[in-house]
């Protein structure tokens, strides 16, 4: 199938490993220009090199900016370095992000806070920032990377799963605004994947492990996925590829979709 991202100008954040990594690399395959934003700058530099090779066939191009997206000023310095690279922006993945397990009580404000900052505010200052030049040509996509926390909150992750839910609202807000313009704005509800956030040493598997009393990451591991109708975690290029094709011409009546790529988890109709 023929995407039609050749050519066009994206901008991942998150871009250093995991979903984010994948989500620049597939798109560099497709011919896509692509700018890797994290705060990593030695991780951020390895993933723009496969990137690199990546998109070599078919004249994908990849570029990194390291950057913190909650900085209050990440925002405009994306979207210039987004300009200055490639003239303007086609796509946005708002993919950055965090998440630990533990109890209600036990988070403290300042997380509270960021998650708000990651998950809401950073998604809204880039959506502001990038979306008026898209809708000048008439022709944009915007992938918010949200969770099934989003849709059905989890108990061990309370402010990932607020944060969560709020951007899924924030992003049928931009949907309903720029859809007509051309600009159509989607969120993605990935399940558990094994991604580093998962899989890294003190990651959630660990996590899990602790609390749960499992004896292993790998029985962490393997009790996730047993908890999914489809009987497994995801691996990271099944979640990038749905992100990818959500960027794509192909499609191009999808807006304010929040599509669950989660193996079955969150047992909803809508």
């Amino acid at each position: 199938m023929e995407l039609g991202l050749t050519g066009k100008a994206c901008v991942v954040t998150g871009a250093s490993r995991g979903i984010g990594r994948e989500t620049a690399r597939q798109l560099c395959s497709e011919g896509a220009q692509v700018l890797l934003v994290a705060r990593s700058e030695q991780e951020l530099r390895r993933a723009c090199e496969e990137c690199g090779r990546a998109g070599a066939a078919r004249n994908g191009r990849a570029a990194a900016f390291p950057c913190d997206v909650t900085d209050r000023d990440a925002a405009e310095r994306i979207a210039a370095e987004a300009n200055e690279r490639f003239g303007r922006a086609d796509v946005l993945v708002n993919n950055a992000g965090t998440a630990k397990w533990r109890d209600l009580y036990d988070v403290p404000d300042e997380d509270w806070q960021l998650a708000w900052e990651i998950n809401v505010m950073a998604c809204h200052r880039l959506m502001r920032a990038l979306v008026d030049g898209m809708r000048e040509r008439r022709w944009g996509r915007v992938v918010n990377v949200s969770s099934t926390a989003g849709k059905r909150p989890s108990r061990l992750m309370p402010e990932y799963s607020v944060a969560k839910a709020a951007q899924l609202s924030l992003s049928r807000l931009y949907a309903d605004r720029l859809a007509g313009d051309g600009v159509l704005v989607n969120a993605i509800c990935p399940g558990p994947t094994k991604s580093e956030l998962w899989v890294g040493e003190g990651g959630l598997a660990d996590q899990s492990a602790a609390l749960s009393g499992y004896s292993s990451r790998e029985q962490a591991l393997e009790q996730a996925g047993a908890g999914r109708p489809i009987g497994r975690l995801a691996e990271v290029h099944e979640i990038a590829a749905a992100i990818v094709f959500l960027c794509s011409e192909q499609a191009s009546y999808v807006a304010g979709a929040a599509w669950s790529v989660d193996g079955g988890t969150v047992q909803v109709i809508i």
